[in-house]
Formats: C-alpha cells, sequence, structure tokens
C-alpha cells in the first residue's frame, strides 16, 4: 500500500511539474519566422528611437503554417500598420516593450487574416535578443565612445557636425582649412 501511495505521489509531482512548466515548444514545423518589425518610440509627440523586433508565428499545425506562409505579405503589412498606429511601450517607460500586449495585438492581427484556428501565438523568445530599442540620438547609446570632441579634434580639422562654408562643394575641405591639412606635393 505504501508503495502504491509513494507512486501516486510521484506520479501527482511529476504531472504537476509539467502543468507548471510556463511555455512548451512548439512541435516542428508548426513556427513562421516573421521578417523584422520596427516600431517608433516616442513621448509626449516626440520620437525618442526605433524598437526592432525579431519574431516567430506558432501555428497550430503544419498545414496552419503553409497557409499562414500564403497570407505572410497582408500579416506583416498588418503588423506595421498596428505598431505605427499604437504605442508597443509600457505607458511610464516608452523604451520597455509591453510584451503581453503586443502579443496580442500581433496574435489578432493573424488570426483575423488566416483564421482563429490556425494561429496560436507570436513568440519573441529571448526577449532581450529579440527586441532591441535603438535610441534616435547615438549620444544616447554611443556616449564615451571613439570619437573625440571637438575641443579635442585635430588643429585645422573642422569639427564633427560642423557645417562646411557655404559655396564649398560637399566633401571638399573648406579653404581655411586647408592650409593646415597635408602639404599638396608640388606639381610638376
Amino acid at each position: 500500500m505504501r508503495c502504491l501511495l509513494a507512486a501516486f505521489l510521484s506520479l501527482l509531482l511529476g504531472a504537476t511539474a509539467v502543468a507548471a512548466e510556463p511555455d512548451k515548444r512548439p512541435e516542428p514545423g508548426t513556427t513562421v519566422e516573421m521578417p523584422f518589425l520596427v516600431a517608433p518610440v516616442s513621448q509626449n509627440g516626440k520620437l525618442l528611437g526605433y524598437v526592432y523586433i525579431s519574431s516567430k508565428l506558432i501555428c497550430s499545425n503544419q498545414s496552419a503554417c503553409i497557409d499562414v506562409r500564403e497570407k505572410l505579405a497582408f500579416i506583416q503589412d498588418a503588423n506595421v500598420r498596428d505598431v505605427n498606429a499604437q504605442p508597443v511601450g509600457l505607458p511610464n517607460d516608452p523604451t520597455n516593450v509591453d510584451i503581453d500586449r503586443l502579443n496580442a495585438r500581433l496574435t489578432a492581427n493573424a488570426k483575423r487574416i488566416v483564421g482563429d484556428s490556425k494561429v496560436v501565438k507570436m513568440d519573441f523568445g529571448k526577449v532581450r535578443e529579440t527586441i532591441k530599442y535603438a535610441p534616435l540620438h547615438p549620444s544616447e547609446s554611443t556616449a564615451g565612445l571613439v570619437s573625440p570632441a571637438p575641443e579635442q579634434a585635430a588643429p585645422g580639422t573642422p569639427a564633427m557636425g560642423s557645417a562646411t562654408p557655404a559655396g564649398t562643394p560637399a566633401g571638399q575641405v573648406p579653404p581655411a582649412t586647408q592650409s593646415a591639412a597635408t602639404p599638396k606635393p608640388p606639381v610638376k
């Protein structure tokens, strides 16, 4: 009797461990790689940057994946329109993507286009690897890297971001800085 009880408990504990597993892997052949999605990030009407999103669409079975692939352009079009019409970030932190809400929106787009029974959900994988925020101004992400500050630039070279004088063709050094540049070889 004790052996039977012990076997029953171990079976019960094993079953709850499987049920507690948050996301099981989809069956082979039931996922479709989605094209990259670029979503603008703004706050108070000011563009802050972009979020680059990589995802997979999990289908209910292998034949549903064929239908999804046939309608992939339409799904991507709906997703692009969606992320440009509504923010993808959290209300208090627009640079941090609201994964659950984004998943619900993109899944709803796919279900509307392909059919409710053919689509299970979007999968973003490891979020830190598949969803990346890129600020609009590089100074936010590249502060302290290689390029010198304008006051640290070599004498006679224009500072980064400084405009060339009017009348100077693009790609040519303005006359004022030519004297400090490497001298030209003499013409023979």
